[in-house]
């Protein structure tokens, strides 16, 4: 069962001043914190407590209350090139119906049960007048940022063999060398070092031989 919405909560909204006559408008501006992990979970996410500015217009109409709006706050992660902090502005467009709920038999409204064949399970309900807006603020945070965060579109990155940041080295770069001829080189100076002991030990026998 969901809980209870909580007016106080300063992501619940009351629509009792929109009243219930189709074609009625409200707009309101609100900031308010950041609930926890809005955003993309080890990438990019708006810091919680920090703040969001919601722009909304609330919509009266036949099924309930058609809410658009925009969100807009300062997220923060790691560019996944150089891996350095960045900060980042997202603006995120969403739009929303909140439906009134169903009416009992004697024309009250109720919440909906579980089980009730009409209801689709991804409706979203009014409760008492008030809606919560953090789901709808949460998916369109989340589609909103980038999976794959850059602290600029040309950011060069890491070297791949040292890890150094390569803005701050443009002319970094490495000699490439080829295996097959690093290979031959190690052979090369494996042979050079045979001979270096065989000529020792021969020379060697020859004083040896000098000394009989």
């Amino acid at each position: 069962m969901n809980a209870r919405l909580d007016h106080r909560d300063p992501l619940v909204f009351d629509t009792h001043e929109l009243g219930r006559r189709p074609g009625a408008l409200q707009r309101l501006s609100r900031s308010v914190p950041a609930p926890k992990d809005l955003g993309i979970e080890d990438v990019v996410a708006v810091p919680e407590g920090a703040p969001v500015e919601l722009e909304l217009r609330l919509e009266s109409v036949m099924e309930g209350v058609l809410v658009t709006g925009t969100a807009r706050a300062s997220a923060e992660g790691e560019c996944v090139r150089c891996l350095e902090p960045l900060r980042l502005d997202v603006a995120a467009d969403f739009q929303e119906m909140f439906t009134y709920p169903a009416a009992d038999d004697r024309g009250r409204g109720r919440a909906a049960e579980p089980g009730d064949d009409d209801e689709d399970e991804d409706t979203l309900f009014l409760e008492d007048g008030l809606f919560g807006l953090e789901p709808v603020l949460r998916d369109a945070v989340v589609l909103a940022l980038p999976m794959q965060p850059v602290c600029r579109e040309d950011c060069a990155g890491l070297c791949a063999q040292c890890g150094i940041r390569l803005d701050d080295d443009p002319d970094h770069h490495h000699d490439a060398v080829d295996i097959r001829w690093a290979a031959l080189q190690g052979l090369a100076d494996t042979v050079r070092d045979g001979e270096k002991d065989n000529m020792g030990g021969a020379g060697s026998g020859v004083d040896e031989k000098q000394e009989k």
